[in-house]
């Protein structure tokens, strides 16, 4: 998943994204509002985690921006007030959670499921298809109820396929949710994992639409 941070304070920052890396997310980390605007133009994201207090441009206002251009992106806000005025103003603005800094990393990665979850209207912490499992907390994938031995990226390329199931992704829209702006993505990653996948959950499960991308069938 693509994820968009915006924090201004180097050790919160880089302590998120390197936490978040290790979550298999792919973390484009800005420190000024005016920059987050710019990006959300830009960048398709699966969820956002927003500072309030930044420079250049508050977390409100680019709140109150994303949401009047009808966007729905989940955002997670942070911030140092814990006041109950403060955690008000920001829900109203359009925040779908809020976490007040200090924070564990694991409540953070924990919020940020369940925002997913709740935009993809899941009910269940856990994907099912068909015969498959794929839990995004524990990182587990099973098949027929025996554990399927996976990395991190396809383990990620195989969350967006099947929640997105039905619908054909392409090639790049696969590499945006993989790679972040500081990553060198491999010309063919793509489709090695593709072929990983294969081999360990059956040929049949990912088609390939030749010239547009690969599709996982909805589950019967």
């Amino acid at each position: 998943m693509r994820l968009l941070l915006v924090e201004d304070d180097p050790l919160i920052g880089d302590g998120v994204r390197t936490g978040l890396t290790q979550e298999g997310y792919a973390v484009d980390w800005l420190k000024d509002g005016r920059s987050a605007e710019q990006a959300l133009q830009t960048e398709d994201y699966d969820l956002m985690i927003l500072d309030l207090g930044l420079p250049k441009m508050s977390g409100l206002e680019i709140l109150e921006r994303l949401r009047a251009k009808q966007n729905d992106l989940p955002v997670l806000v942070l911030t140092a007030k814990d006041t109950v005025a403060d955690r008000i103003t920001g829900l109203d603005c359009g925040a779908d959670d809020y976490l007040v800094k200090p924070f564990s990393l694991d409540e953070l990665n924990a919020r940020l499921r369940a925002l997913h979850r709740r935009h993809r209207a899941r009910s269940s912490p856990t994907i099912q298809h068909g015969a498959i499992s794929l839990d995004p907390a524990s990182h587990e994938v099973t098949c027929d109820g025996a554990p399927v031995n996976i990395s991190a990226r396809e383990f990620a390329v195989l969350q967006m396929l099947l929640e997105n199931a039905g619908k054909v992704l392409s090639r790049s829209r696969i590499e945006e949710g993989l790679y972040a702006w500081n990553e060198e993505v491999e010309s063919n990653a793509v489709e090695v994992h593709i072929h990983h996948l294969r081999k360990k959950l059956g040929t049949s499960l990912i088609r390939t639409i030749r010239g547009v991308g690969y599709v996982v069938q909805k589950d019967q």
